[in-house]
């Protein structure tokens, strides 16, 4: 890392501690140990990997982002959104079905997308995380949710599938539970778990309601000999993980690459925003470049301790601060207090039921489902309703990976579009209004005879530039008078390429064999110095542009006669201040 030491927002933190932080601190941290224990094994296990990875893939990140983070709240961990994308990276490359083989591979993949982290942190690339779109991340996130629901409802009902595809998943289970493949007890153990969360939660306990179904479970099961009868989580390892990533062939690394990639961009985009959400109550600041470099040490730390990927947590993060959480001491204190659990109750997992564990991620997922967002999208945007249904169904459909690559793909079909089909309109005057307006919403203005005001929102390139031709030519078309002069509204142009310099070229020369002015009006100095670049400043001279649209209509309604085509008007304002011509002051006077 390129801090110093002393720089490091832990050690930041610990020199600048406060006695009274340390009571709320040490409660907040406990609380959310009662969290951290059911929910890491559970997530581990959705994503098709030993639970107990999920007690490593906890402390270990919470440690290193309690140093090198720059949130003073936020919960690092195992969460609901990347565990459908690590089973569908690493299960098809664990050909034996060894969970330790999986696990490796799981390693494997945490490091990659540590270093993808933390180089583009390095490299300033936090912008990367803006190609995932409101409605892109809200219908990939609604198709998450439902690949975890539908993954986990097996293993809640007490029976196993093992087909490819959600579709073909929830055939699966229509058929199981038609056969009678349902097992009762591990459906009544699932179901009751289920109940007694829902219950906590919508009461608003202050008791976790997961805390009260795991530890309830386990007594259950302890009492009713259970563990003979449904499947267990079973007992944890003895001792410390040794990492294992050293077995993985350079084939399967290679294989990763390209899912690291994609929850290397999906574990930022989640915590970027909950970082920035809780900064801004607490009125503090987060760097997103630091932040990338955090949650990248945390992953790669993590994957050489018998971790997975993991990333902010939405539902764990809120306890913490709701519980008075002051500083990253929460995250040390809840690290410590499952640490312990791993090493002084191993065995008190040998009496968890997996329908339990299975009941705990079906409601952490059911979190990702915004139907409400759904439904204010589809208000607000058809189009970006649209492009979160499509998002939604590549998850859905396609795949959970794949979906990354549909969302992506989305995002920049929708930038695209945007810019390629922009909104344009025609500008008119107002009775008694000043300015220039929107014909569009004003219906009721009107033009000056002769002269044509056009406006064109969005950058020129290659995609729009025909557009922005055809449309000036459609206008000119249409007059109802005949046009003199056609000046265009350029202060929303942005930017220029040779392609769309040359639809300016073909433009001037349409209008100039009609015997119609071309000129500009608040074009930006960047974009004029660009017509120089690409070698056309000797067509579209300094006369051609005026400073703003007031001055350009001045000087066409103050032109001597009528300028051939390409040529400075006579009597046109000063280009640089806006000046009116001298004539214009003594009309004034003559009004008076």
């Amino acid at each position: 890392m390129s801090w110093g030491l002393g720089k490091l927002p832990g050690v930041v933190a610990a020199r600048t501690y406060r006695r009274e932080w340390l009571r709320p601190d040490f409660t907040a941290g406990l609380a959310l140990t009662a969290l951290l224990v059911p929910a890491g094994m559970g997530y581990a296990t959705a994503a098709g990997l030993p639970a107990y990875a999920g007690l490593y893939a906890t402390i270990v990140p919470m440690l290193v982002y309690a140093l090198l983070g720059p949130s003073k709240v936020l919960v690092l961990g195992p969460d609901s959104a990347l565990t459908p994308l690590i089973a569908a990276a690493v299960l098809p490359l664990a050909a034996t079905g060894d969970p330790q083989e999986a696990l490796a591979l799981a390693g494997v993949l945490a490091l990659l997308v540590g270093v993808i982290l933390v180089v583009a942190g390095f490299l300033r690339l936090g912008f990367v995380t803006e190609l995932l779109s409101k409605p892109i991340r809200l219908g990939y996130l609604n198709g998450i949710a439902l690949v975890v629901v539908v993954g986990q409802l097996p293993t809640l009902f007490g029976f196993a599938i093992d087909e490819p595809g959600l579709a073909q998943d929830l055939a699966a289970i229509v058929r199981a539970v038609a056969a009678g493949d349902v097992d009762p007890v591990a459906t009544a153990v699932g179901v009751a778990s289920l109940a007694v969360i829902v219950a906590f939660r919508l009461l608003r306990a202050r008791i976790p309601g997961v805390l009260v179904a795991v530890a309830g479970a386990c007594v259950v099961s302890s009492l009713l000999g259970l563990p003979e009868q449904i499947a267990m989580v079973g007992a944890l390892p003895s001792g410390l993980p040794a990492p294992a990533v050293a077995a993985v062939s350079w084939e399967d690394v290679l294989a990763l690459l390209g899912p690291a990639a994609g929850i290397a961009l999906i574990a930022f985009a989640d915590t970027g925003v909950l970082s920035r959400t809780f900064a801004a109550r607490r009125g503090d600041d987060v760097d997103g470049s630091t932040e990338m470099k955090a949650i990248g040490a945390a992953n790669v730390a993590t994957g050489l301790l018998g971790g997975f990927p993991i990333s902010a947590s939405s539902s764990r993060t809120p306890v913490a601060e709701q519980n008075g959480a002051r500083t990253q001491l929460v995250g040390v204190v809840g690290a410590v207090a499952v640490l312990l659990f791993v090493l002084l109750a191993p065995g008190v997992t040998a009496y968890l039921p997996e329908a339990t564990l299975a009941a705990v991620v079906l409601v952490a997922a059911s979190a990702l489902i915004d139907v409400r967002g759904v439904i204010r999208m589809w208000r607000m945007s058809r189009l970006e309703a649209g492009l979160a249904a499509a998002a939604f169904l590549g998850v859905a459909l396609v795949g959970v990976l794949e979906g990354i690559l549909v969302a992506i793909g989305l995002s920049f079909v929708a930038v695209v579009w945007h810019a390629w089909s922009p909104y344009r309109t025609e500008l008119v005057e107002l009775t008694r209004v000043a300015g220039f307006h929107d014909i569009n919403r004003h219906p009721e203005g009107h033009r000056i005879p002769g002269l044509l005001l056009v406006r064109f929102d969005a950058p020129l390139f290659f995609a729009n530039g025909s557009i922005f031709d055809d449309y000036v030519r459609s206008l000119v078309a249409k007059s109802p008078e005949p046009v003199e002069w056609v000046v265009i509204a350029a202060e929303p142009i942005t930017g220029l390429d040779t392609t769309a310099v040359d639809e300016l070229v073909d433009l001037d020369r349409y209008l100039a064999g009609k015997k119609i002015h071309l000129a500009f009006a608040a074009m930006k100095g960047p974009i004029k110095d660009r017509l120089v670049q690409f070698g056309v400043g000797d067509r579209f001279t300094p006369d051609r542009f005026y400073p703003t649209v007031r001055t350009a209509v001045v000087a066409f309604r103050h032109r001597a006669s009528s300028p051939s085509p390409g040529s400075a008007p006579r009597g046109n304002p000063d280009h640089t201040t806006g000046r009116a011509p001298k004539s214009l002051p003594r009309r004034r006077n003559r009004r008076r």
